[in-house]
């Protein structure tokens, strides 16, 4: 039985959680990307702010409360087989800092760790996750955190 192509993409919603210069990273522990390391986040909700759903999202994956700072980038994932689209999620990833919790996984997530920029070849990190990672960490320099 094939799965219907998708209509429209899917808004998600990820975060870059910055707490004593590193961040925070979830395994995934359902598809898409099963079992890999990746930022945190979701779907967003119908009448949610894209801030309303991070700090929703991370504290439904990893029991982190956050504050949101900033926008850090946006990712396309789009999953093809030939022309066919099995999925298309476009993904806002916000810069956000650490309040209180202790990470652990939860909803969605098989795992959590706080990783240190240089520990990315470490998770198998992808560019995209690279790239917002490191915006994150200069704009966060730029409004007066650690990482740079």
């Amino acid at each position: 039985m094939s799965v219907p192509s998708p209509t429209a993409p899917v808004v998600g919603v990820g975060a870059v959680v910055w707490k004593d210069g590193r961040f925070l990273l979830i395994r995934r522990g359902r598809p898409p990307r099963q079992g890999s390391w990746s930022l945190p986040g979701g779907r967003q909700e119908l009448g949610e702010t894209v801030f309303q759903t991070a700090v929703r999202e991370i504290r439904e994956e990893t029991g982190v409360a956050i504050r949101v700072l900033d926008i850090a980038g946006v990712v396309d994932l789009i999953d093809r087989d030939g022309d066919d689209i099995l999925y298309h999620y476009t993904v806002i990833d916000v810069l956000a800092v650490w309040l209180s919790g202790d990470a652990v996984a939860g909803d969605d997530a098989m795992a959590v760790a706080w990783v240190e920029p240089g520990q990315l070849d470490d998770y198998g990190a992808t560019e995209a996750v690279r790239r917002v990672v490191a915006t994150a960490g200069k704009r966060l320099a730029e409004l007066g955190g650690a990482p740079a």
